[in-house]
């Protein structure tokens, strides 16, 4: 469809309404007096500064479960009763044991010194006995065979299971709301540099390394990271007993030291990892949820729902990943709090924990509201599932999954939003976030299209994911048109279609 200039968007915010052709059932006249009242309150009084800081300044990164997770969660649910949203709550779900790092030393002692860039993975066990001093030992690239014959050095030594870094990730993602870009068929994900492994798989070098040096009493294992620069990718999970302390050091100094053992040069490393699991709470963790509840009796009990992940990886602040997009939708709710709005339906917003561990919360969240046939009722009263997570900045449009009789809809009510930075919408999906858990159940759900610029090379799931990657004045407007968009989804004649069943 065509858009309106911004001449005529002006206009239609001095009249107070503007209709766009009607070419989707559920298209209408847009309430440009709202719209106004939406701008003005998110430029004019925003509370993102205060919300943001909380989250990377004052708390800082907030792995699953761990008590600054915890206290993320407390904070949100406290802010959101204060904005005056009903039922301001903590949900629980069953997660397992959190996880702090607690002190971490990685550094070259010969043939001459150096301090090390690395950090433990999430969930590595401490290293036994305090600090480790050795000769570290090489398996990476070793055929499984030589691997073998290494097995009797590796007891209670520093490992190398992987080969020289040479793949560093070096280059984003392309923006589908950009006019020259191309579709090419893929649907990005956000753990990028990470390609998926079908279940079955034979296991890779890496692997099959790293699970000799558990089994051969390793004190220690190393593994490069595939950011340039000093960018340290850092994930983890959980592996239980057994586990073996792992630290994934900067791809060039992993390098470095495999480079001077490859010329026989003797090198000595000091590790010293130390770390706290928490499952005081029986391995729970916590959702956050609050309501601004619907007007019309008559549609007041189904649901448009906004949200984001609350939670985060252990190193930098987890800014991009996601404070924004907590940000965002906090800020979106008191927004539509603060100018008055009444709509139709319930707005549920939803912070979720998990997500970094593979949509946890927001699946458990799913499986206990909506799924299966004693939930029919609830999930036939939701609407639709807004979800903000990957990429940071405006909100550009929206990845429309597929769903071309939704995409005049959409346009419609994006097009007073092309005046503050937005572009255009995109047929194509997108994966590996919130929303995703939604789409299953059956639930329309969305993620917007954002700004990849440093996202993926330098600050998803890093050292450097920190408050300068980013500038609040963009999350301003992203609140602001997650609030709009909310607002047009409840007060629409008829709630988004579902997708035909397969």
């Amino acid at each position: 469809m065509m858009f309106p200039t911004l001449r005529i968007a002006a206009a239609a915010l001095a009249t107070g309404a503007v209709f766009l052709p009607a070419q989707s059932p559920t298209a209408g006249p847009l309430d440009m007096k709202m719209f106004r009242a939406i701008h003005d309150e998110a430029y004019d009084h925003s509370q993102a500064d205060a919300i943001f800081d909380m989250l990377t300044v004052n708390i800082g990164p907030r792995l699953t479960a761990s008590p600054a997770h915890q206290r993320a969660a407390e904070f949100a649910r406290e802010r959101l009763a204060a904005f005056g949203l009903s039922n301001a709550r903590l949900e629980a779900w069953q997660f397992g044991r959190g996880w702090t790092q607690e002190k971490l030393v990685i550094e070259m002692v010969e043939p001459r010194y150096l301090p090390l860039i690395g950090y433990a993975d999430g969930w590595s066990p401490s290293t036994p006995n305090g600090e480790v001093l050795g000769a570290p030992v090489f398996l990476g690239g070793k055929t499984p065979e030589a691997m073998e014959a290494m097995k009797g050095s590796m007891k209670g030594a520093i490992v190398m299971t992987q080969a020289m870094m040479t793949n560093f990730i070096r280059k984003d993602r392309p923006n589908p709301s950009e006019s020259n870009y191309t579709p090419n068929g893929a649907a990005y994900a956000t753990s990028v540099g990470q390609a998926g492994r079908g279940r079955g798989a034979a296991p890779t070098s890496a692997q099959r390394a790293a699970a000799l040096a558990r089994e051969a009493g390793a004190a220690v294992i190393l593994k490069p990271s595939a950011g340039e620069h000093g960018t340290v990718f850092v994930t983890g999970r959980d592996e239980g007993p057994g586990a073996v302390p792992t630290v994934t050091l900067s791809g060039e100094h992993y390098n470095m030291i495999a480079r001077m053992l490859d010329k026989g040069m003797a090198v000595k490393l000091r590790v010293n990892v130390q770390t706290r699991y928490y499952d005081a709470e029986g391995g729970k963790a916590y959702n956050v949820l609050a309501e601004l509840p619907g007007a019309d009796p008559a549609v007041r009990d189904e649901v448009v729902m906004i949200g984001a992940h609350l939670d985060s990886w252990h190193t930098g602040v987890g800014a991009t990943d996601n404070a924004d997009g907590s940000t965002t939708v906090m800020e979106a709710m008191r927004i539509l709090k603060a100018v008055g709005a009444k709509p139709r339906r319930t707005i549920r917003v939803a912070l979720w924990g998990g997500e970094e561990q593979g949509l946890l919360g927001s699946r458990a969240w799913v499986r206990e509201h909506l799924s299966g046939d004693a939930n029919k009722a609830a999930r036939d009263k939701m609407d639709v599932y807004l979800n903000t997570d990957n990429g940071t900045g405006p909100v550009y449009g929206w990845y429309m999954e597929n769903r071309a009789p939704l995409v005049p809809l959409f346009d419609a009510w994006l097009a007073p939003l092309k005046e503050y930075g937005a572009r255009r919408n995109n047929i194509e999906p997108v994966g590996s976030t919130d929303h995703i858990s939604f789409n299953d159940a059956g639930v329309p759900g969305f993620n917007p299209i954002q700004d990849y610029t440093n996202y993926d090379i330098r600050t998803h799931h890093t050292n450097v994911d920190t408050a300068d990657r980013l500038s609040v004045q963009d999350i301003r407007q992203a609140a602001m048109s997650f609030a709009w968009f909310a607002y047009n989804a409840a007060m629409a004649e008829q709630k988004i279609p579902r997708a035909p069943s397969k």
